[in-house]
């Protein structure tokens, strides 16, 4: 579906580390591969457990998983807004992007030196969420010029316009971001073309030291505080602990060093797994003796808007969907063993396809 997140922060707060660990990870795992299409954008496989147990049932020739974008965007410095630095790239870069990934510094240490002098995660936050506000105020502005002259022939819907886009503009020079402005989901298409950068959902990153891993520290608390009105996801990852996962040269070694730390996972898995998440994103799996793989859906996809994301003639001529539920599947170990005991469903045009569906569409073009 060709989505993007985009990881951002200032200088030095570890983002880089995290993108060149993701950029490793087909070395944590076999289905870990990442390949580069720019300098600074990497298309990585989404980890999901499910894969492995469909393919060990179907014995497939190959398997295919799902993939999403991550962009390495430039490190932001104060005036990015302005120009500064190299925020109109940077900046640029965020439109472009479906969600954003916020790394923030969380771990004191002399060998790193922070662009401000000192570790203080609020005001880095802070720093970040202000230029992009004042870069949306700006668009919000230009917004309300252009409803303006569209009211001046008395069109209705530019007046609901900039009512609704006088309530961006007060929530943003509150300092607060668009995302949590007090408007209706139905009249956010009024600033839709607007693209506002503080609008897209955002994931916060820890960048912590090894001790701080498992449990925090009181950067981290800092954060979740900061964020809780935002219904944003906090993540906590030691960028340098993961650099150090992806030097070892077997999965065996690679479990006992997360399990030494107290660790079930590594955070590149999770940060990839919060991303899909992020981008509201789930998945359904078709399953043959060719090929077991996974396809990326919006959530509350209907049936006919999944079989396109395979083919767009599969959804222009869709019948009917076979419906196998993920663990039903996982039960009975076949297509055919769940047909047998009543366990595959035939699904219309109003279905709504759920996360792990096992699905096969019938068509006419």
């Amino acid at each position: 579906m060709g989505l993007k997140c985009g990881i951002v922060g200032l200088p030095n707060v570890g983002k880089s580390t995290l993108f060149n660990c993701l950029s490793n990870a087909q070395a944590q795992a076999a289905n870990f591969p990442f390949c580069t299409i720019e300098p600074n954008i990497g298309v990585i496989t989404v980890p999901d457990e499910r894969l492995a147990k469909l393919e060990e049932l179907a014995k497939p020739q190959r398997v295919v998983p799902t993939t999403i974008e991550i962009v390495d965007i430039a490190g932001l410095v104060k005036g990015a807004s302005k120009g500064e630095g190299l925020g109109n790239q940077f900046l640029s870069n965020i439109r472009e992007c479906d969600a954003i990934i916020h790394v923030i510094r969380c771990f004191d240490g002399p060998n790193v030196v922070h662009v401000d002098g000192n570790v203080n995660p609020v005001r880095d936050k802070e720093v970040i969420d202000t230029e992009l506000q004042l870069k949306d105020l700006e668009s919000v502005e230009k917004k309300i010029q252009r409803l303006e002259k569209a009211a001046k022939g008395s069109d209705k819907d530019a007046l609901k316009g900039i009512e609704i886009v006088k309530v961006y503009k007060a929530h943003l020079e509150s300092g607060k971001s668009a995302r949590t402005a007090p408007v209706d989901e139905k009249d956010k298409e009024h600033i839709a073309d607007a693209f506002l950068l503080t609008a897209k959902p955002v994931l916060y990153v820890c960048n912590v030291d090894e001790k701080s891993v498992v449990t925090g520290n009181k950067y981290v608390d800092q954060v979740k505080a900061l964020v809780k009105d935002e219904k944003a996801e906090v993540l906590v990852i030691a960028a340098a602990i993961e650099a150090e996962i992806t030097q070892l040269d077997n999965y065996e070694d690679r479990v006992a060093f997360l399990h030494d730390l107290g660790l079930s996972e590594s955070g590149v898995s999770k940060l990839i797994k919060a991303a899909y998440r992020l981008l509201n994103l789930s998945t359904y799996f078709t399953v043959g003796e060719k090929e077991v793989r996974a396809w990326t859906i919006t959530n509350g996809m209907v049936a006919p808007q999944a079989a396109g994301v395979i083919h767009t003639d599969f959804e222009k001529g869709f019948i009917k969907a076979e419906v196998i539920k993920y663990a039903d599947f996982l039960k009975y170990k076949s297509e055919q063993a769940c047909r047998d005991v009543g366990k595959l469903s035939i699904e219309g045009k109003e279905y709504v396809v759920g996360d792990g569906d096992v699905m096969h569409f019938r068509f006419n073009v």
